[in-house]
């Protein structure tokens, strides 16, 4: 009864911030992006039949059982992989459920209702914890608390340790420097708005005797739209919260909402398309465009690295990623974006003995050489442990040369963000906005982003 009561007040909230946790993260061996993800029917059946399962080997699985509730589609198989060697390895039952794209708030909130809950599952920062902080096991004695490299990696509520980050990642313009040299330029040519905006109109300029353009599609179909309404929209926040003072707000003022009308004017009027086609352009749209060597920019993060070089189309020597610069602040020592919104966090509704087993796994993952193995170079994480790998990504690896350069990381804010709602209406208005640039449909993007936002935090306070 305590569960339903739980899973009950819960309902509201989940409807108005289900799919918080917005797919950016992919390994670096060529999985797939967001719109091949699974299919949520798909998803569904598997996670009912994971439940049996769970319920199934819970009473005689000795020591307990794992079940995981994965964020990540583009880590399905590498998740099963890993689960099935654990498995093997230690006789315990691992059992890896992943939940479609989009639809992870909502499969969590299912999979809770039922026997066989999920063990393990995640969420995306301070707000998706904020629905489901009631469920969390504290990990402050755990195993696998004790393996982070900092504590700024935990998730906390109150003195509890409620989650525990298991992955960084860096975005931002992914870029062919082949085609840039073609153009005349290098990235050392580009070290602020100023400058990018200068090569991009120029290769705009030339676009039809150099044969490709500035940048791939913004597309703005579900597979691609959260680049520009989750992942841009993180620069002006941070921005604001950096003037500020502050890492959250319930009332964004939009101080820096003219910046971010001139790099998506950038984005879209130096495109591979007219922006009228971008509410139907897709992820695979923009990277393969990228791969067709038709654009020199492409946003996106250090999870599309295999993408672009698993088949040889790209090695390392053609490649770079540079920050986004939007105009604002000191733009010569501005870093990639670099974060996280993916906790781990242990269900503490769950039998005793399969809290454990949980924690047992989740400790094997990141200290054993199989999982460090797995996570680090089949997944292609950047894992904040001890006993991490050394990444070979390419992007991983300009991010912590700008780093160790002074730097400074743009960090992830946009798990501030109130709600998808919110994403969806700014995300909407976007759109709106490209097909037809006029300062009236800006002023709507402006109100989605501000008036959306202080709405939709007003929404949730009420629960």
């Amino acid at each position: 009864m305590k569960n339903v009561k739980k899973l009950l007040a819960l309902g509201l909230a989940v409807t108005m911030t289900a799919s918080m946790l917005t797919g950016c993260g992919s390994s670096n061996d060529g999985a797939a992006d967001a719109d091949t993800k699974t299919d949520a029917t798909d998803a569904s059946d598997a996670a009912d039949a994971a439940t049996d399962t769970a319920a199934d080997t819970e009473a005689s699985a000795e020591g307990g059982s794992v079940y995981y509730l994965n964020f990540k589609p583009e880590q399905d198989q590498q998740w099963q992989d890993l689960a099935a060697k654990y498995t093997e390895e230690t006789g315990v039952d691992v059992t890896v459920v992943t939940a479609a794209s989009g639809e992870y708030e909502t499969t969590l909130m299912s999979e809770m209702g039922k026997s066989g809950a999920p063990t393990m599952f995640q969420v995306n920062g301070p707000v998706g914890l904020a629905n489901w902080k009631d469920y969390c096991y504290d990990l402050k004695d755990s195993a696998v608390y004790g393996e982070l490299t900092s504590d700024d990696f935990a998730l906390k509520d109150g003195d509890a340790v409620a989650g525990i980050a298991y992955v960084i990642e860096s975005y931002g313009l992914i870029t062919n420097k082949t085609l840039l040299a073609k153009a005349g330029y290098s990235i050392d040519d580009i070290k602020s708005f100023a400058d990018l905006k200068k090569v991009a109109e120029d290769i705009t300029a030339r676009k039809d005797e150099l044969g490709f353009a500035a940048f791939t599609s913004a597309g703005m179909d579900g597979s691609s739209d959260w680049r520009f309404k989750t992942h841009l929209a993180n620069l002006p926040i941070y921005f604001e919260y950096q003037a500020d003072g502050i890492g959250t707000t319930k009332e964004i003022k939009g101080t820096y909402l003219d910046n971010y009308r001139n790099i998506w004017d950038l984005y879209i009027n130096n495109s591979t398309c007219d922006p009228s086609e971008l509410a139907a352009k897709t992820g695979d749209d923009s990277r393969n465009e990228f791969l067709a060597n038709q654009a020199v920019f492409f946003q996106n993060g250090s999870w599309e690295y295999g993408n672009l070089t698993a088949d040889g189309t790209f090695t390392d020597d053609d490649l770079a990623m540079i920050p986004i610069y939007i105009g604002v602040g000191d733009e010569a020592n501005q870093g990639l974006c670099t974060g996280t919104e993916n906790y781990w966090c242990v269900n503490k509704d769950a039998d005793a003995a399969d809290i454990q087993a949980t924690l047992d796994f989740m400790d094997w993952c990141v200290t054993s050489e199989e999982g460090t193995k797995a996570m680090g170079e089949d997944m292609g994480f950047v894992i904040p442990f001890k006993n991490a790998v050394e990444s070979q990504n390419l992007f991983v690896k300009e991010d912590k040369e700008m780093t160790a350069e002074g730097k400074t990381p743009v960090s992830w804010n946009f798990p501030t963000m109130p709600s998808e709602e919110w994403k969806n209406g700014v995300g909407q208005a976007l759109t709106a906005y490209a097909a037809d640039q006029t300062d009236d449909n800006w002023e709507a993007v402006r109100s989605a982003f501000v008036d959306g936002w202080k709405s939709e935090y007003e929404l949730v306070s009420q629960e």
